[in-house]
């Protein structure tokens, strides 16, 4: 886990990324990256804005050419994978076509797909049968994700990229997703989204890679990112004067918050930080000490990685 890995491709790679770099002008969107993706395999992509989530999307589907380094999709270039019917996508980017109904989308990309599907299982898939009528710009934000993701699953994919795919759906249309998902995966499809949804990201995903400035980061399942921030939640209720300074000053913080008479610790050596905490002749209330959520532990980690970029540059 953590860091870029240098081992070559192999043939049963779903996709390899080996040293692959792309820039815009002065801005590397992409550097020195090298992955492989699995057969069966959920990934969820992260990483904050400007990242490179999704130029390694766009180098993926052979939308941009990289400038250096290899990108292979099933053994080939990603154009040939995506002509062959072995790749379905969900972008953000690019528009759906108007004036035409959600069931003629449907039906024209099934009739494009090498391998389809019936447009009525398509349909009734993503949830969409009951608006099959209505017209493609007559759509709430949410339904047009649905109608992507119809698209993008028209035919006996191997390989799903989804990016952001539930951007604008509901509580119960993103359960019903990801449902959908788990049975593709179970399929021995391969699934990999970008998401700003960690929630999803540590409860759907097999596999996290986290990138930040266009560098794997981080490379692991959810428990081990989690792992990977060194770091650990202590909550807790004082009563009386509250003196943050010196809760402040308390070995191993990497973060503090006061709200009121509840206070809330992140440290990279909890037992070390709660005996502290005692020796201040503090009693805490309700102390709870646990290990950080997937959240957290990415905003630990890209944050320190910012710190270390700024110290480097400086």
């Amino acid at each position: 886990m953590g860091g870029m890995t240098t081992t070559t491709a192999k043939a049963t790679d779903v996709v390899s990324f080996e040293r692959v770099s792309k820039s815009y002008g002065d801005v590397k969107a992409v550097d020195g990256l090298t992955l492989a993706l699995h057969p069966g395999e959920t990934v969820a992509l992260l990483g904050p804005n400007g990242a490179g989530k999704s130029t390694t999307l766009d180098l993926l589907l052979g939308l941009r050419p990289a400038d250096t380094g290899t990108v292979r999709v099933f053994g080939a270039g990603p154009r040939d994978a995506i002509v062959q019917g072995r790749v379905g996508a969900m972008l953000q980017s690019g528009g759906l076509m108007d004036e035409v109904t959600v069931a003629e989308l449907v039906e024209l990309a099934c009739a494009l797909h090498p391998k389809p599907y019936r447009a009525n299982d398509v349909l009734s898939r993503a949830g969409i049968t009951q608006i099959a009528d209505r017209k493609v710009n007559k759509l709430s934000g949410g339904q047009e994700q649905r109608v992507r993701f119809a698209l993008a699953t028209a035919g006996a994919n191997d390989l799903i990229v989804l990016d952001e795919p539930t951007t604008g759906m509901d509580v119960s249309a993103r359960h019903a997703f990801w449902a959908t998902m788990r049975e593709q995966a179970d399929q021995g499809r391969t699934v990999l989204f970008a998401t700003h949804y960690l929630e999803e990201a540590d409860a759907i995903a097999d596999r996290v890679l986290v990138l930040h400035r266009g560098r794997l980061l981080a490379d692991g399942t959810a428990a081990e990112i989690k792992a990977k921030a060194g770091a650990r939640k202590v909550a807790f209720d004082l009563d009386g004067d509250i003196d943050e300074q010196a809760l402040r000053a308390l070995p191993f913080l990497t973060a503090a918050d006061v709200s009121g008479r509840t206070v809330r610790l992140q440290s990279s050596d909890a037992d070390a930080t709660v005996h502290a905490l005692y020796g201040l002749g503090l009693y805490p209330r309700n102390l709870e000490v646990a290990g950080l959520g997937l959240e957290q532990a990415f905003v630990a980690i890209t944050t320190a990685e910012e710190a270390r970029s700024e110290t480097r540059t400086s």
